[in-house]
């Protein structure tokens, strides 16, 4: 159930060939924009052209000025209508300027958490990429060593420092957990950030030198004051917003658990538990859940036995 689960994950499909061994050819940025097969991604903040059509809109060479940030993010290894097998794909991280430029009647400026489940395992892995590639150059033009500024090198995958530094990118992992009691319900969590009818799964990042199992426990019981057991892996997904890696588990509530959780009042404002027949009273009116780009979502449907008709 568990691989099945995980090849149904939205962000985590993936047809694309990373080919790391590329990165290091010398002059890549000149050996792949006299290759006129390339194409290019666009990429405004961690927003992306998407076709009247749903597609991602990828241009040419010529449609990204020179000393335009790029990311190589690999080649195809199927082929498609819009590109063969081999096929090399660059993300270009454009200016406002250079997005305008661009931009056409036919195709519109869209957040991936907006459509990532629309896209074709190839698009879905290329714009995941490009996402989380993007968030980590805005935030590293500077040596956190030296504080000297840092140029892109390997085809976008490394930035190096006037001192010879080398920074790589980083990815944070957190865990996210569906929770279930004897009588098999979910508990979900309201965050303090979100409206009061808002719930989701309890989630949190991994702390230095603990386990994703430690976490697991120890997150469930910061936020609600219920003790689990028997974390169970079911599958991972990326999400570059802006640079997470979201593994996903359940487990079961501990014997003699109270059948209330109490939120911690900081970060979670409210916890209950939810049976199915509430889930499908409540969800989408008095009962706001996870969208379905989400790895929450998935974990919620899965403990619901199919997919809910919800945004």
């Amino acid at each position: 159930m568990t691989v099945e689960f995980a090849s149904r994950l939205p962000l985590s499909r993936n047809e694309l060939d990373r080919d790391a061994e590329f990165r290091t050819t010398d002059d890549l940025e000149q050996v792949l924009r006299a290759d006129p097969a390339t194409r290019y991604l666009p990429v405004r903040g961690g927003e992306m052209l998407r076709n009247a059509d749903g597609t991602l809109r990828f241009v040419t060479a010529a449609e990204v000025p020179d000393g335009t940030t790029t990311l190589y993010l690999g080649r195809a290894v199927a082929d498609a209508p819009d590109a063969p097998a081999g096929t090399r794909f660059v993300a270009a991280l454009v200016d406002p300027a250079t997005a305008a430029s661009i931009e056409a009647d036919d195709a519109a400026w869209e957040s991936l958490r907006m459509f990532g489940t629309e896209l074709s395992a190839r698009d879905q892995g290329l714009a995941v990429e490009a996402v989380a590639m993007a968030n980590w150059h805005a935030v590293h033009g500077f040596s956190p060593r030296t504080g000297s500024p840092t140029d892109v090198v390997t085809g976008g995958w490394v930035r190096r420092d006037p001192e010879g530094h080398e920074h790589f990118p980083r990815t944070d992992a957190a865990i996210i957990v569906g929770v279930v009691d004897a009588d098999d319900r979910i508990l979900l969590g309201s965050n303090a950030a979100w409206d009061a009818d808002r719930y989701s799964l309890l989630a949190g990042f991994v702390e230095p030198g603990e386990s994703l199992e430690d976490a697991v426990r120890r997150e469930v019981f910061e936020e609600s004051g219920v003790h689990v057991e028997e974390p169970e892996y079911l599958g991972s997904q990326p999400w570059p917003f802006p640079a997470s890696l979201m593994v996903g588990f359940r487990a079961r509530a501990l014997d003699g658990d109270p059948t209330t959780a109490r939120p911690d009042g900081v970060e979670i404002l409210d916890v209950r538990w939810f049976s199915r027949e509430e889930i499908r009273e409540r969800a989408g009116d008095t009962l706001l859940l996870p969208g379905k780009t989400s790895i929450a979502r998935a974990i919620i449907e899965e403990w619901y036995g199919g997919p809910l008709d919800l945004p």
